[in-house]
Formats: C-alpha cells, sequence, structure tokens
C-alpha cells in the first residue's frame, strides 16, 4: 500500500459493512487507532462515517458510537433505516447508504488525492471508476479471509490497492478487556477507547 505524506486522503466508512467484516474476522474496531493509523500516512482531509439508525427505538446500541464519533474526529451521516415485512413474513430493517457514500465521495475528491473506501459492496466499482478518471487514487479496505469473501471481486480490482482488513487489524483493533470479577461495575468509568 503507497500512501505519500504531502497526499490528502479522506476516509469514507460504510459503517454496517465494515463493522460486519471486523465482527467476522474476530475483532473490534478502535476509531480512535484508525484515525490515527490512516493520519500517520499522509494530510486526513476528512474521515466519514455512514450509518442508518430504526428511529422508533427509545435506545439504539449504535448511538453511543455515532455520538463518540461524532465527537471524535469524525463526519458522520445517518439516515432513518426503513422496516419492512418480507415475503415469508419477517421483520426486516434496510439501511442503504450507498447514495450517500458515491455522493460525498464525488464531490470530496475534488479536494483530496486519495479516496480510502471501507466497504466491499460491488456496487461501488463504477464510483472507483470515476474517482480514478479525476486523477485520484482510490484504496478499497475490506476482506477476502472469511467464506464467503467480503468483497467483491470487481471491487477489488477496480482499486488502485486492495487492503485486507485482517492485515490491517493489529494497528486498529480494539484491545480486549477482561471482564471484572463480579460481573459489570456500574461504577466503571467509561473509557472512550470502547466504543
Amino acid at each position: 500500500m503507497a500512501f505519500y505524506p504531502s497526499e490528502r486522503i479522506a476516509l469514507f466508512v460504510d459503517g454496517s459493512n465494515l463493522f460486519a467484516a471486523a465482527r467476522t474476522l474476530g475483532f473490534d474496531i478502535d476509531y480512535k487507532a484508525l484515525l490515527n493509523e490512516f493520519a500517520s500516512k499522509g494530510v486526513l482531509v476528512r474521515a466519514l462515517y455512514y450509518t442508518a439508525l430504526i428511529e422508533d427505538q427509545d435506545f439504539s446500541p449504535l448511538r453511543p458510537l455515532v455520538d463518540w464519533l461524532d465527537y471524535n474526529g469524525f463526519t458522520v451521516i445517518t439516515k432513518p433505516a426503513k422496516e419492512y415485512v418480507d415475503s415469508t413474513g419477517r421483520r426486516k430493517i434496510k439501511g442503504n447508504m450507498d447514495i450517500e457514500i458515491a455522493v460525498d465521495v464525488m464531490t470530496l475528491s475534488e479536494n483530496v488525492d486519495h479516496v480510502v473506501l471501507f466497504s466491499g459492496d460491488g456496487d461501488f466499482r463504477r464510483l472507483i471508476e470515476a474517482v480514478q478518471r479525476r486523477g485520484k487514487r482510490v484504496t478499497v479496505v475490506s476482506t477476502m479471509k472469511t467464506q464467503p469473501s467480503m468483497v467483491a471481486d470487481e471491487l477489488r480490482r477496480q482499486a488502485d490497492t486492495f487492503m485486507e482488513l485482517n492485515d490491517l487489524a493489529p494497528a486498529i483493533a480494539r484491545a480486549q478487556r477482561p471482564a471484572p470479577a463480579g460481573g459489570y461495575d456500574d461504577a466503571e468509568e467509561f473509557d472512550d477507547q470502547t466504543v
């Protein structure tokens, strides 16, 4: 992977895609470490995180993460998730952020040299091609180490560089803390690294 110190970099994180890939590989993302990792490679202009939220829930498990990201260097883009019932009668939730990511990548690519996309979704192949025609370099971060692979072959081939998420894990994985001996301690101080 080639990054240059004077290169302007923007990160575009498909939240649900990155979460699923990291979970399948057996680790959690330390988002502060992720920012630091890419800030050390060039000039980090923007880091954007995309996720859909269920609005009618009293508490969303994503809300603390979204709030933390918003206060710690990420621009967070959310939209309401859509709930529907599929043909088998099962309740499903849909929250595709592809259009939001594509619009922001095209808009911000004018001001950066290198786009880093955290997604394995093959729908982004044409987006990458369009950004490359503008003279920008594109790195895709996902994983091929799962069965089945979580990155579309056409996306991986279109990117200038493919970065295996599993290889990046030592730099961005959240440290696992042992559970307190007596279970969860309500008085335990909040640690921003656990988000």
